[in-house]
């Protein structure tokens, strides 16, 4: 097989229509490798409960083996799986399978012919791996595919230090689109972006976000009286636009009840993919409260876009993406405090938010979707020589 541009790219999910980062990546990238003239197909091996669309016109093919959602499978259901993919597996054309997760990995990599070359992703971070069955799981199976991709060179080192595989290597994810307009951010608006689900953690950023407005939080000692004083006047028709959907909503809902800012939280709901732009330039601090991320692509979209974040530094990807006090502000994991102290900064302060919004975008121009590709590209051919 020659390198170059040929060659059929087939890209494996658990789900690949949920609304979240792996599958925008996967959409990202198969958009991008068909336009440049691959045969890519993208498969999920259950259909998402709420499928979202994140291409209008996509150039490649799509394939779902399970109708139901991702959960326990019959061994009737297995059978029937390995059944489908066989079939599927033998009537594409030689290339790479991308398999996205160390679940993928142990379902389909014993499935594929000797013609399609698997490469493995890991879309967490060093960090969540070790505190989960996930680093287990990479050691166990990563080391027998012809390279291991992760998010960061920081990653690919400790997974190739501390889970001995001589295959590792960091390609980062791809920002969706590189946008031609940037944020004033001059709107009184804080953006969270992601699922509402416990792992995001909205709840600290509510409580985070109401003490920036000098508002008292439940359970906290406060700021002092001055500081507040001076907070809520800094804080003046602030608001926080949650966007997203899940499970967390009433919980969240009710939380910003507790901190008296219910007037100030906004639930949008999903977004269509081809609305975030508006969204980005309608905002002017992003703020990112995880409890764990690999490489948050939402920190790097606002970034494109000039809006700078405050974060809890919880994983090396996103370090990757926020210089510390150079393109956004970093605090410890969990501290409610700080992170109202990040953004109590930003929402006090049109010149830095300008000065960190236009590093930020000068910063991740390497995440460009074009500049990703050309890493993807050299992998490939790298693999095949």
């Amino acid at each position: 097989m020659s390198g170059g541009r040929t060659g059929t790219v087939v890209f494996a999910c658990m789900d690949a229509d949920t609304l979240g980062g792996i599958q925008r990546v996967t959409h990202t990238m198969a958009q991008g490798l068909a336009e440049r003239g691959r045969e890519v197909h993208v498969i999920g091996l259950h259909r998402a409960e709420k499928p979202f669309r994140y291409v209008e016109r996509p150039r490649y093919t799509s394939h779902v083996i399970h109708r139901a959602p991702v959960g326990r499978l019959s061994r009737l259901g297995r059978r029937r799986e390995r059944r489908a993919l066989g079939g599927l597996l033998r009537e594409v054309g030689p290339g790479f399978a991308v398999l996205s997760s160390p679940s993928v990995v142990t379902r389909i990599g014993g499935l594929l012919p000797e013609r399609l070359l698997p490469i493995g992703q890991y879309h967490g971070s060093y960090e969540h791996a070790r505190g989960s069955w996930h680093l287990g799981s990479v050691t166990g199976h990563y080391g027998d595919l012809e390279k291991a991709v992760f998010l960061s060179e920081q990653d690919a080192w400790l997974f190739s230090e501390h889970a001995l595989l001589p295959n590792a290597c960091s390609i980062p994810n791809p920002l969706p689109v590189w946008p031609s307009r940037t944020a004033e951010l001059t709107a009184r608006r804080v953006l969270g972006v992601g699922r509402l689900e416990g792992v995001k953690r909205f709840d600290r950023l509510i409580s985070a976000f109401a003490e920036a407005c000098g508002r008292p939080v439940p359970g906290g000692a406060g700021a002092p009286p001055d500081l507040a004083a001076a907070r809520r006047e800094a804080g003046e028709g602030w608001e926080l636009h949650l966007i997203g959907e899940g499970a967390e909503r009433g919980r969240l809902l009710s939380h910003a009840a507790e901190c008296e800012v219910s007037d100030r939280v906004v639930f949008r709901g999903a977004v269509p993919a081809a609305r975030m732009a508006d969204e980005y330039v309608g905002g002017s601090v992003l703020a990112l409260s995880s409890e764990h991320e690999g490489l948050p692509l939402v920190v790097g979209e606002a970034a494109s876009y000039g809006v700078p974040s405050v974060a809890f530094d919880v994983s090396s990807g996103l370090r990757s993406l926020v210089l510390d006090g150079r393109t956004g502000v970093l605090v410890p994991p969990a501290d409610v405090t700080a992170l109202a102290t990040a953004l109590a900064g930003l929402m006090a302060s049109a010149e830095e938010r300008r000065r960190l919004g236009a590093a930020a975008r000068a910063h991740v121009e390497a995440f460009r979707p074009d500049r990703v590709l050309d890493r993807w590209e050299a992998l490939f051919d790298q693999v095949t020589r």
